[in-house]
């Protein structure tokens, strides 16, 4: 019985592991998810024309200003 009753306890244990694991990958994720909005909505206020370019678009503009300035393609 006592053998049963560590069994019990040791599964117990495992599982709050587990959910605090889980509560914490979720907090990581909402904290990355309102970081890349944040950082979204700086980009699109430095360069409002972002608003009408897909990714790819986004992409190269940055990297094209990063690379060569403010020239213009």
């Amino acid at each position: 019985m006592n053998n049963n009753f560590n069994d019990k306890e040791m599964l117990q244990a495992k599982h709050r592991l587990e959910e605090a694991q889980a509560r914490n990958r979720q907090k990581e994720r909402k904290a990355r998810t309102r970081r890349l909005i944040q950082e979204g909505a700086i980009l699109e206020s430095v360069l409002p024309e972002i608003k009408h370019m897909n990714s790819d678009e986004i992409k190269n503009l940055l990297l094209q200003r990063l690379f060569f300035g403010n020239m213009q393609p």
